[in-house]
């Protein structure tokens, strides 16, 4: 009986897989290098240029001409430098005006944590254990240097800003310059990994977007319509609803940040208060686990605990960008392993 012949990969083939494995090696080395040196901002900034151009070439209403690439890509370049322009010739001083509402809105929660005893009732307070000391102090002095932090935001707004913009552009330049029409393996397995991370970054950061801006106007309706027909004024109210909208952009961590802050807030005024407003989250927040479920959910095919398992290890090792940067690196490293049938 003649022994078969050994069958090996073309040389074509292995090519394409060293190919895939070296594109995957690089989005890794890339994703690292991002958190490692501070260029998150600059790389979502990438992509959300990306998508704007993208949406101005293929979206574009019926009644007006198809745009081209060049004009969407320049549109997205020079709106955000026309737009700052408008905001600093009427509006100055309005950046750091917000971060002393912060600071103010800081300040102010420390000492409403501080004085906890004192704003609930006596029979209540009696009841409250005395390790709460403890973490009433650490809370407090955590609050203070986060207020004191803000003091430094010139210099690093001014980085993360220009980082921001730069980032805008290289984005908006992928869609504005023609795509080359030759290019070996390697070329077109990393362009595949970036068109990936760009569906990635459409399904987890965009819908995390409007869930943000859901749980913003909630908010916004609760303390300037609700709370004042009650005769009820918040503090800091207009500082809080930015701070809803901003952390809403961090899947569920976020949400926790805000429903704290706006609880902390409100028994700040009375505890009626600050129970009226944890009712309020806690109703609002049966609204959001439908549409986490709707958006997210669906269109990512991920679980809370899997979500909330990346975002603590990400936390853990880069700090605030690796909790930020978490959903939206393990949102592409999924879709890459379903995409090999690995699971």
């Amino acid at each position: 009986m003649p022994t078969p012949t050994p069958t090996y990969p073309s040389p074509a083939a292995r090519l394409n897989n060293h190919a895939l494995t070296s594109s995957y090696l690089l989005a890794v080395a890339l994703c690292w290098v991002v958190l490692a040196y501070g260029l998150l901002p600059g790389l979502l900034a990438i992509c959300l240029g990306y998508l704007l151009a993208s949406a101005l070439v293929g979206r574009a209403p019926r009644r007006l001409p198809r745009l081209r690439p060049a004009v969407a890509a320049g549109l997205v370049i020079v709106l955000p430098i026309v737009a700052l322009t408008v905001l600093f010739a009427n509006a100055k001083g309005v950046a750091f005006g917000a971060v002393a509402q912060y600071q103010a809105l800081l300040h102010h929660l420390a000492s409403t944590v501080l004085e906890i005893r004192q704003k609930l009732p006596p029979d209540l307070a009696a009841h409250l254990p005395d390790e709460l000391l403890a973490a009433q102090s650490w809370l407090v002095e955590y609050l203070q240097s986060q207020a004191h932090a803000l003091t430094g935001f010139g210099t690093a707004g001014l980085r993360a800003g220009l980082l921001v913009y730069v980032g805008l552009v290289v984005g908006a330049l992928m869609v504005g310059t023609a795509p080359s029409t030759q290019g070996g393996p390697l070329r077109l397995a990393v362009r595949q990994r970036g068109a990936d991370f760009m569906y990635a970054f459409s399904q987890i950061v965009v819908a995390q977007f409007w869930i943000a801006a859901f749980n913003a106007a909630c908010t916004a309706a609760f303390l300037w319509l609700a709370l004042p027909l009650a005769g009820v004024n918040m503090p800091y109210s207009a500082t809080l609803v930015g701070l809803t909208f901003v952390a809403g952009l961090v899947p569920i961590v976020g949400n926790l940040l805000c429903n704290s802050v706006l609880t902390v807030a409100g028994v700040s005024v009375s505890p009626a208060v600050g129970l009226a407003c944890l009712l309020f989250l806690v109703f609002i927040h049966k609204f959001e686990y439908f549409i986490n479920a709707k958006v997210v959910g669906k269109r990512t095919n991920t679980a809370a605990w899997e979500l909330l398992t990346v975002m603590f290890i990400g936390e853990a090792v880069f700090g605030v960008a690796g909790l930020v940067a978490a959903p939206l690196y393990y949102a592409f490293a999924k879709r890459a392993l379903l995409d090999a049938a690995l699971i």
